[in-house]
């Protein structure tokens, strides 16, 4: 197996700056999506186009056995502006590929190559490549377009690359490993008024203020400390002038949480929050509450699969097993709650962070990704 990665290495970077120099956004991914496609009916694979808009779903069988395993990789960028000056820099002007997903697909792909040619294994795999993983929850879409109707699936994996980890290291956990992702927008209408005579009006910059102030203090006072929550304001709009106290204001932002009891609690305080603030300052305001991803919950045998395999491709020494929870998301747990799986994350070494204007993924473990891939699959549909 390594040899053939070796062989491939160069046509793996080829293909990963190229997919970084053409990012697609979520459901836009058409470029992508007609290249992947094209590659695995080129490896011999059975391939399936349009489910979820853009998704591709290869499917591979050999030998006779009921088996089947499912891996996944996403396929879209971010709405960025990409700040590396290098050669593959992006060529749609602020749209980057600053998550990797440029590289998943590659890796995965990878794989996908070495199985159809060389894999020894008896069973079905299918490649599932998703679209509109960032915000949009492309993996909710495939899952509620039939995703495991059509391709039946015992168990299901994912990877994603993580910067800060040491290179070529595996990390993961039994349970929660990533967390629910939701978004609000509060909206507070005071009365507007001259910027010299705010008696005379109510200002909802104040109330904004003590609002952003206040939501910490759900989390600190209201969530049981061992029991983790974020809640983050990322805009604030208002006011169009400097004489002129507005009459709204908005607030927008998102939600980070482990358990759906966690979930309900930090929307509920947060209305209460926000309405008895407005409602103390003589405004008024309006909670838009969405539920987004779930976390993404790992099965015990699965992370024990996960890790053995890791742990053949990179040594055992480079496997954690018991990774601490992030509150990063992922729409992966979409699929994790209809079947069995682990979510695990591979180390990318020092860089900079995903979502990142100058991040960049890591080619140097392409082969590192897609072997893993491969041993995976050869090990859960092991011949004989």
């Amino acid at each position: 197996m390594t040899d053939f990665f070796d062989s491939i290495n160069d046509q793996l970077v080829e293909w990963r700056r190229d997919f970084h120099r053409h990012p697609e956004m979520a459901f836009l991914e058409e470029r992508t999506s007609h290249l992947v496609a094209e590659r695995l009916e080129s490896f011999g694979i059975e391939t399936r186009t349009g489910l979820a808009e853009t998704g591709v779903v290869g499917t591979l069988r050999k030998g006779s056995s009921d088996r089947v395993v499912g891996i996944r990789a996403d396929m879209d960028a971010l709405p960025i502006l990409e700040a590396n000056e290098i050669e593959y820099r992006s060529v749609n002007q602020g749209v980057m590929h600053a998550c990797g997903h440029d590289g998943h697909t590659t890796m995965l792909l990878g794989a996908a190559q070495y199985l159809a040619a060389e894999g020894s294994f008896d069973g079905t795999v299918h490649f599932i490549f998703q679209p509109a993983e960032e915000n949009e929850g492309g993996g909710r879409v495939m899952v509620e377009e039939g995703l495991f109707d059509e391709f039946p699936c015992q168990r299901v994996y994912g990877l994603h690359n993580m910067p800060g980890f040491a290179q070529d290291h595996f990390a993961m956990r039994e349970g929660p490993l990533m967390a629910a992702f939701d978004k609000f927008e509060i909206t507070i209408t005071g009365r507007g008024i001259h910027a010299a005579m705010p008696h005379l009006g109510v200002d909802p910059v104040i109330v904004a203020a003590e609002t952003i102030s206040a939501l910490q203090s759900i989390v600190s006072r209201e969530i049981d400390p061992i029991k983790n929550a974020v809640i983050s304001v990322t805009q604030v709009r208002g006011g169009d002038t400097w004489n002129v106290v507005p009459e709204t204001v908005v607030l927008r932002g998102c939600t980070r949480s482990f358990t759906p009891k966690v979930q309900s609690l930090l929307q509920s305080s947060m209305k209460r929050t926000v309405e008895g603030i407005a409602t103390a300052h003589g405004a008024t305001a309006e909670l838009w509450y969405e539920v987004g991803y779930p976390p993404t919950v790992n099965t015990a045998e699965e992370v024990r699969i996960a890790g053995d395999v890791a742990a053949k491709v990179v040594g055992p020494e480079r496997v954690e097993r018991d990774v601490v929870p992030m509150m990063g998301s992922e729409d992966f747990a979409f699929m994790l709650q209809e079947k069995p799986g682990a979510y695990v994350l591979l180390g990318a070494g020092p860089g900079a962070m995903v979502h990142n204007p100058n991040y960049d993924f890591n080619d140097d473990i392409l082969g590192t990704g897609a072997r893993y891939w491969a041993a995976l699959v050869e090990h859960e549909l092991a011949e004989g």
